[in-house]
């Protein structure tokens, strides 16, 4: 095996999914700990020794306690490089997390035990499906009230569409939660809380049918026992084919806060979870272990640093190998760049890296050049196919409360659009800015960014668009008659695409009845 195809073995790429408070962010750290990476989980102090989260590293995140944009960070576990990427947990984000789930190989869902599948839970296990992304499930929160297991297994088959094989086994939870049982392997994983900075030492009763088991229960122990017969019969068994192939998820059980189970996740994602798969472009299939290097932006990202105002394209290397230095060709703009400073990343601490393999996420530094969705090679002309953008739902008109700023708002609303969260729209007809979003959210996130990153102030009003659809239309001469008649609701977003701003629903069903050439498109991929 060559050095190249040994590194790429040991990388394994994963988001973590949930419905918000789930205990997403909980896990993270916890994976994090598990990796060493972090010495005091969630508590990478600050002068100021205030304890945030160190993945939700933007202000407003610290003051909404939500993961708004996607953090990605890397870390070595068991011989293996962990890419681990951070997925927004607030309902509201769901192009940016589309996004990032196009990155990955595998996922780790999380719900919380008290409440079972979630909404936001089943739009996410909607997009992995689209791609057959295998999926691990764990169930948190087994140190407070939890549904009963064999119904939360039933609702993760029926709402979920997807075989539920649980691994481990909880034995009791709130109060009286003893730890859980490792079905195929019979031994007992003994819970005791170790709270969120030490790694606890776990000790082992081997065998179900012991006298340490039997102490271990106490008066549960028959009641266990039975159970476990009735879980036996009745789920399935796991099947690590069935997993790749996303039909069959296994389950596993613990408290991320209390830090019992994380361990047992990040070994099946280790053991049983894909190692970099080939990625199709539209040209051909792009395998792992080729040699030339190849890699596509799935997120752009403004400000990670106060310090340095910068954005950074976060890429996923799908081919070859990256060396510091090397040349690169940006496929979409026909240019050499030579990159000589990209990064990894370890939450908003961030470090010049010297080689990275197929599987990894590294940052390139962007001055407005890179766009989400660009392919970088070694000079082939390819592009990786798969990366949307969606048409807002929500629209609002921006107001500036200091018409001497409009370069600066019209500047700072691209960068941000850039990012993908939102998007941007400067009508045809009017000196308007229009934003759009998937998420009320956004708004919020957009004003409180302009105000803390370009010191911009501006407000929003409501405005009568009841959908954007790109325009797309083969013949030039019909698309220009189109754009005479149309001029009213026609915009250009911040990508420089002809947009279609329909005010209401049945406008835009006439209009595409009007205009059989012309293409109204709901979404765009990026080119």
């Amino acid at each position: 095996m060559t050095h190249q195809a040994a590194e790429v073995a040991k990388r394994r790429t994963f988001a973590i999914i949930s419905h918000p408070d789930a205990g997403k962010t909980t896990i993270t750290e916890k994976l994090l700990l598990m990796g060493k990476a972090i010495a005091v989980a969630g508590t990478v102090k600050s002068r100021k020794s205030d304890r945030h989260a160190t993945s939700d590293w933007m202000e407003m995140e610290k003051q909404r306690g939500i993961s708004i944009t996607t953090s990605v960070m890397q870390f070595p576990y068991r011989e293996h490089m962990i890419n681990l990427l951070d997925t927004p947990g607030h309902e509201d984000f769901s192009e940016d997390t589309y996004r990032t789930l196009t990155a990955v190989d595998s996922a780790l869902m999380v719900l919380d035990g008290g409440k079972g599948v979630e909404p936001r839970t089943i739009a996410l296990m909607d997009v992995c499906r689209l791609r057959d992304t295998p999926i691990v499930s764990f169930i948190n929160k087994l140190d407070r009230d939890i549904r009963d297991p064999i119904e939360l297994l039933d609702e993760i088959e029926a709402v979920l569409k997807i075989k539920a094989a649980p691994i481990t086994w909880p034995i009791g939870c709130y109060r009286d939660f003893k730890g859980v049982y490792h079905l195929a392997d019979d031994y007992i994983i003994v819970y005791t809380a170790g709270h969120g900075h030490e790694r606890t030492e776990t000790k082992i009763i081997e065998k179900l049918d012991s006298d340490e088991a039997r102490a271990h229960l106490g008066d549960e122990y028959d009641r266990f026992v039975d159970q476990l017969e009735l879980v036996q019969g009745a789920c399935h068994e796991f099947n690590q084919q069935e997993f790749l192939d996303g039909q069959l998820t296994p389950v596993f059980f613990g408290t991320a806060l209390g830090n019992f189970g994380v361990d047992h996740v990040l070994d099946a994602v280790v053991d049983w979870a894909p190692k970099p798969l080939a990625r199709v472009a539209n040209e051909r299939t792009v395998e792992p272990v080729e040699e030339k290097f190849t890699g596509f932006v799935f997120k752009i990202q403004a400000n990670m640093d106060p310090k340095h105002r910068d954005r950074i394209a976060f890429m996923r290397i799908c081919s070859g190998k990256y060396e510091k230095g090397m040349k690169m060709r940006h496929v979409r703009t026909g240019k050499d760049v030579r990159i000589g400073d990209a990064l990894t990343f370890f939450s908003s601490e961030r470090e010049q890296l010297e080689e990275a393999f197929a599987g990894d996420i590294i940052g390139l530094h962007n001055h407005g050049t890179i766009q989400i969705g660009d392919t970088f090679t070694e000079g082939e002309a390819l592009g990786f196919t798969g990366i949307p953008h969606f048409a807002p739902e929500l629209f609002r008109r921006v107001r500036l409360r200091d018409p001497l700023k409009s370069k600066q708002l019209r500047q700072g609303l691209q960068q941000l659009a850039e990012e993908g969260a939102t998007q941007v729209f400067f009508p045809e007809r009017s000196n308007d800015i229009i934003l759009g979003a998937v998420g009320v959210l956004q708004f919020d996130v957009v004003a409180s960014r302009l105000k803390e990153e370009y010191k911009v102030e501006c407000s929003y009003e409501p405005i009568t668009v009841y959908s954007a659809r790109w325009i797309d239309c083969s013949d030039k001469k019909k698309l220009e008659e189109f754009s005479n008649k149309a001029v009213e609701n026609l915009a250009i977003d911040g990508g420089g695409h002809l947009t279609y701003l329909a005010p209401t629903r049945v406008n835009l069903a006439l209009m595409e009845e009007r205009w059989p050439d012309v293409k109204f498109r709901a979404t765009r991929e990026h080119h």
